[in-house]
């Protein structure tokens, strides 16, 4: 079991719990750096002695007594390590109620549950086990069990308060805490970010930074390594001169108009994740989970809610599937269909390589706006369901702020590169076999675009394209986003080439902010779109989350393209 070493006193209740069941249990005291950092001295052998279970101290983000931790392994699995875990007790007063519950119901305990630990989980009023004995044990013992539960029902603070009595004399026993710690620091640093309004000013900048960085840095860099795939495609097409047209066709633009363009969102990814990583490995990202629930239960979404959602940030799919933590089924299934909403990296990814194509030196205030703009909609919408889903319902919301503290840059390295690797590999699955497609459809029967098979398909979507002043192609690069967000990006470059020439040209400023905002607001991607079909086990759901998405898509990118260009006119 791993414990922080920086908040033993509220680690500890689990073991506590976890201790009364007929299970070896290694302690791996963890965040040792953290601990000591704080001040906090923590004696690892006395806690094990006090414990009597082994204790091994470490720091997993510095590998640091990892090796002591397999050690303890080791020993464990060859019968070397000594167990007589000093467990809690349960007070005079209520130790005889509950032998009393056991005498009553242990011949009826389902194998394997040792007896004292249902009579002592019944005491503490866990709704399951009563459940599941109420339908084992006979009607007259059962009734004898309920009458003591009803008239013994404070039992469960008398054992909250036993354990943490136990806890205090742990802690007391192996650790020195100091007279001021950086908690004092924090709270004066949380006086400010956690502001209602202070804080929510400096998210805005920080967001807003997050942005501006990743524009002014990775641009330039994406632009040239964008030259050099526009090299490579016109090496090829020279060098294959002599072969058939469809050949060099296929390599300059179906990979390397496709792939070859994805990949030079690399650098852009790779700022904008370390970003990221920084904001979690410092602590803030939590302040950012409080500021926006403060914010969001007013507008009717509940705490629970923003976890899951801060994962959409991410990627929606993880999101999803994250919303298990949340109890009440009705908050469940508003929080799935608002997670769409949530801008995740491959949307980001995309609107931060066309957003410089037409905005060029406001190209940071643009995608700030587009992401704001989602997060507007995603309250609004959240208010309305909330009445209509959730009936008004309100579940209550705890979470931990933890301790500011100086980023390990090893773990942020970590972060990106996984998340890197990841996305190389979508590029070379997923988005190749798509380029693929999207190349054989545009180059067949004719080797031009506007007389492929790819144009029937486009052409149906011709009036919607031009209420948003989008010209089919790019509304149909919008379309096979569905596969994966990033498609967009790979079907364009196969369908225009140059895309920081061509693109402004061909469409104006109202329209190009339509299409963002459009791809920001499309169906979500295939992975999604599964997910949330199996989270809400109906197909009614999956339906309206998508259909939903794709009517707010199609009437904001209408309403901004219809108002820009009346203003602009």
């Amino acid at each position: 079991m791993v414990v922080d070493a920086a908040n033993l006193e509220r680690s500890l209740y689990l073991l506590a719990e976890m201790l009364l069941l007929p299970v070896p249990i290694i302690l791996a005291l963890n965040m040792m750096d953290v601990a000591g950092q704080e001040g906090i001295q923590v004696e690892p052998k006395v806690l094990e002695s006090a414990l009597g279970i082994p204790v091994a101290a470490m720091s997993a983000s510095h590998n640091q007594g990892v090796d002591a931790l397999l050690m303890a392994l080791r020993e464990f699995l060859e019968g070397r390590l000594y167990f007589n875990p000093k467990k809690p007790t349960v007070s005079a007063e209520h130790k005889g109620i509950m032998l009393e519950i056991e005498n009553q119901i242990s011949r009826y305990v389902p194998a394997g549950y040792p007896e004292n630990w249902i009579a002592l989980k019944l005491l503490e009023g866990d709704e399951e086990l009563a459940r599941i004995m109420a339908q084992r044990v006979p009607a007259q013992n059962w009734e004898k069990v309920s009458t003591l539960l009803y008239e013994h029902e404070d039992a469960v603070l008398d054992i909250a308060g036993e354990r943490y009595e136990w806890i205090a004399r742990m802690v007391r026993a192996a650790v020195v805490q100091p007279k001021l710690t950086r908690g004092s620091l924090t709270t004066r640093i949380d006086q400010v970010l956690t502001h209602p309004i202070y804080g929510t000013l400096i998210l805005a900048l920080v967001l807003g930074g997050v942005f501006g960085i990743t524009y002014s840095v990775g641009t330039p860099i994406q632009i040239w390594m964008s030259n050099w795939v526009s090299f490579f495609a016109e090496f090829l097409r020279a060098s294959l001169s002599t072969a058939p047209a469809w050949i060099p066709n296929l390599l300059a633009d179906g990979i390397l108009g496709g792939v070859g363009l994805v990949l030079t969102f690399l650098p852009i990814l790779a700022i904008f994740y370390t970003a990221l990583g920084f904001l979690e490995d410092t602590g803030y990202m939590a302040r950012i989970a409080y500021l926006t629930d403060r914010w969001m239960h007013r507008l009717g979404l509940h705490g629970k809610s923003f976890l899951p959602i801060l994962l959409g940030f991410g990627c929606n799919v993880p999101a999803v599937f994250g919303t298990r933590i949340i109890e009440s089924r009705r908050s469940r299934l508003l929080t799935i269909l608002l997670i769409p909403l949530i801008p995740c990296t491959a949307r980001m990814a995309v609107v931060t390589v066309l957003t410089p194509m037409f905005f060029t030196s406001n190209a940071g205030l643009v995608a700030w706006g587009l992401v704001a703009g989602n997060l507007v909609l995603l309250m609004l919408l959240g208010l309305g369901l909330h009445n209509l889903v959730l009936k008004n319902e309100h579940v209550a919301f705890i979470m931990e702020l933890p301790l500011y503290h100086v980023p390990n840059f090893k773990t942020i390295g970590i972060y990106v590169w996984q998340n890197l690797l990841g996305f190389l590999e979508k590029a070379g699955t997923i988005i190749l076999a798509g380029s693929l497609v999207v190349w054989t459809l545009s180059y067949f029967p004719t080797g031009e675009v506007m007389t492929s098979y790819l144009s029937y398909a486009g052409k149906m979507l011709e009036p919607i394209g031009k209420l948003m002043g989008i010209p089919w192609p790019v509304l149909l690069a919008l379309f096979t986003s569905i596969v994966a967000k990033e498609n967009t990006i790979a079907t364009l470059g196969i369908l225009y080439g140059d895309l920081v020439t061509t693109l402004p040209v061909l469409i104006t400023a109202p329209a190009a902010l339509a299409l963002l905002a459009f791809q920001m607001l499309f169906i979500p991607c295939l992975g999604t779109i599964s997910a949330i079909r199996q989270e809400t086990h109906s197909l009614k759901w999956t339906i309206i989350s998508s259909g939903l998405m794709l009517g707010l898509s199609l009437f904001v990118g209408i309403l901004i393209f219809q108002i820009g260009t009346f203003l602009a006119g």
